[in-house]
């Protein structure tokens, strides 16, 4: 199989409630790269049992996450969206994996020790090696870049030592198998300008949250017009007018938050929105806020609504595109067994 040029892939968990958070730090980035790249994207179903899921909830959940991905532009005819739980070789790789990485790379994942918290014996062994599934669902597809957050840095690094070592320990045969010097890239990360990083309206210094208990947290991509102009209209505030430079901003960080979201929508720094509302009252700025979170946010909301109305055909999409993709994984996972030295 050749090795593509410009495939990305990337994926969503499918753990319910997706938020404004979910959907400009990854969803909007997905639609903008099927115009320069092959892109593959995938509900992570087998990621999201790493931690137990509702079985009644996990299938409206899958289809929540494909419904918002349709919703917000990615065209499944000429990209690949399907879920993972489809396609076994990503199981298969994982644990080819398993037996390349090494104790000592996970035990350096510090996001393992986040969600583990202080009871990491009790914690599930999927959650301890989630970095070589993810380092499988990447090099599965062979795919030369991801789009990255903050978060997923260091499982990235992982996937590219991953890919390097089983590339030396395999060299002789992937020569001898026509495949060049390397079998796997050296996958890159796509980090395109500052993060967008969405905090919670009720306290802007915890991240905006599927899990936090208070629904006026979080805008969610179900949300209509009413409900999204309520939470931004109830978001904490401090009294003061919004300030005039970025150094008065950061030391307020409800302020900075909502600056932050309305640079996001608008496609534009927080820079450009003190110029405009520097000195205003937040009852002049929340306003404006919650017109343009509606103009960009109400048309997603009501096609994800849609989709999720026809299951049926958000169910389509899935196993098509799963047809596509198991045809790549089919493949990589024979080149893969005989480099090993497995008999087929």
């Amino acid at each position: 199989m050749t090795q593509p040029s410009n495939r990305v892939f990337s994926g969503v968990q499918p753990t319910g409630n997706l938020h404004l958070g979910n959907y400009l730090g990854a969803i909007r980035k997905f639609v903008a790269l099927q115009n320069s790249h092959e892109c593959i994207y995938c509900v992570v179903d087998l990621h999201a049992v790493t931690v137990w899921q509702d079985p009644a909830e996990l299938g409206k959940n899958i289809r929540e996450v494909t419904a918002a991905f349709l919703a917000s532009g990615i065209d499944p005819r000429k990209h690949i969206v399907f879920n993972q739980s489809q396609i076994a070789q990503h199981a298969e790789l994982a644990w080819v994996f398993n037996c390349v990485a090494r104790m000592g790379w996970l035990n350096r994942m510090t996001q393992f020790k986040e969600k583990a918290g202080k009871d990491k014996e009790n914690a599930s062994v999927g959650l301890f090696s989630y970095p070589t599934l993810m380092a499988a669902d990447i090099l599965l597809y062979r795919a030369t870049h991801v789009p990255v957050g903050d978060d997923q840095k260091q499982h990235l690094e992982l996937t590219r030592d991953i890919a390097a070592k089983f590339n030396n320990d395999f060299s002789k045969q992937i020569t001898a198998q026509g495949h060049g010097e390397s079998y796997f890239p050296q996958t890159e990360p796509i980090i395109e300008g500052p993060a967008t990083r969405i905090m919670s309206l009720r306290d802007g210094a915890k991240k905006m949250s599927k899990s936090d208990p208070s629904d006026l947290s979080r805008i969610t991509l179900t949300d209509d017009a009413d409900t999204i102009a309520k939470k931004i209209r109830k978001a904490k505030t401090d009294p003061a007018p919004l300030p005039e430079t970025l150094e008065e901003l950061k030391a307020r960080p409800e302020a900075d938050n909502l600056v932050g979201i309305y640079a996001a929508l608008a496609e534009t720094g927080k820079a450009e929105i003190l110029s405009e509302f520097a000195g205003k009252e937040f009852s002049a700025f929340k306003p404006a806020l919650a017109e343009l979170a509606v103009e960009k946010l109400a048309p997603i909301s009501a096609e994800m609504t849609r989709w999720m109305d026809d299951p049926t055909s958000v169910d389509a999409v899935l196993r098509d595109g799963a047809d596509r993709a198991r045809a790549i994984a089919e493949e990589t996972m024979k080149e893969v067994k005989a480099i090993i030295g497995f008999l087929s």
